[in-house]
């Protein structure tokens, strides 16, 4: 076991998330405000040294995830298995709009990982995704020698819901993990004699 550090990105701010819109799948862009973040963050990542940087192939995670590798200077490698939930019918239209249509879903959406929007998918099913990216990596640095750490650039439910993933957590407590700003990430890190996943940090961030 060499894959040691594993820190979680959430993309900058987006033009539907300025409009207070659900966005899922919808490849919405990175306003001005959230290039800057991407900007802002950049150098602070860089200095925690990476061996490999994966992102989400939409373009508000490519975006900054491009951002943060040129001072890296690492390359990015894409992976679909890292987009952010999706949210099926409500897919850019505001909570308050989904729950004139959909009296009381969004409650129980937030409160329980397996509930599925209609047309979408369940927090389950994205972390039942995404896990196996994390798997695969430790196979690909299983024969590597020294300690590993990996940028993933993605989305805020997905890493929410990843998190959960990799700490084990009972789905009943999925909740509990709340959400992330913009430009903020998540770290979780394990012991050499350990392969158990800790949470070292959760929602941090730079002004």
């Amino acid at each position: 076991m060499t894959l040691r550090r594993i820190v979680l990105l959430r993309h900058g701010q987006t033009d539907y998330n300025v409009a207070g819109r659900m966005q899922g799948h919808l490849d919405s862009q990175l306003t001005a405000e959230g290039r800057a973040q991407a900007v802002r963050v950049a150098p602070v990542i860089a200095e925690m040294a990476f061996d490999t940087i994966i992102s989400s192939d939409l373009s508000r995670a490519v975006d900054t995830a491009n951002t943060v590798a040129d001072k890296v200077g690492l390359p990015v490698r894409l992976d679909t298995r890292l987009r952010e939930t999706h949210l099926g019918d409500w897919q850019g239209r505001s909570v308050a709009e989904v729950e004139v249509d959909y009296p009381g879903q969004i409650a129980e959406w937030r409160g329980d990982p397996r509930w599925t929007p209609p047309g979408g998918e369940s927090r389950v099913a994205v972390v039942q995704r995404s896990l196996p990216v994390v798997a695969e990596l430790d196979e690909e640095f299983a024969a590597t020698s020294g300690d590993q750490s990996v940028l993933l650039v993605a989305h805020g439910g997905m890493i929410a819901g990843l998190v959960s993933g990799l700490l084990d957590l009972p789905e009943e407590v999925w909740p509990i993990i709340g959400g992330m700003g913009n430009c903020k990430w998540a770290v979780v890190a394990r012991r050499a004699d350990h392969p158990r996943w800790r949470l070292s940090g959760y929602n941090i961030g730079v002004t």
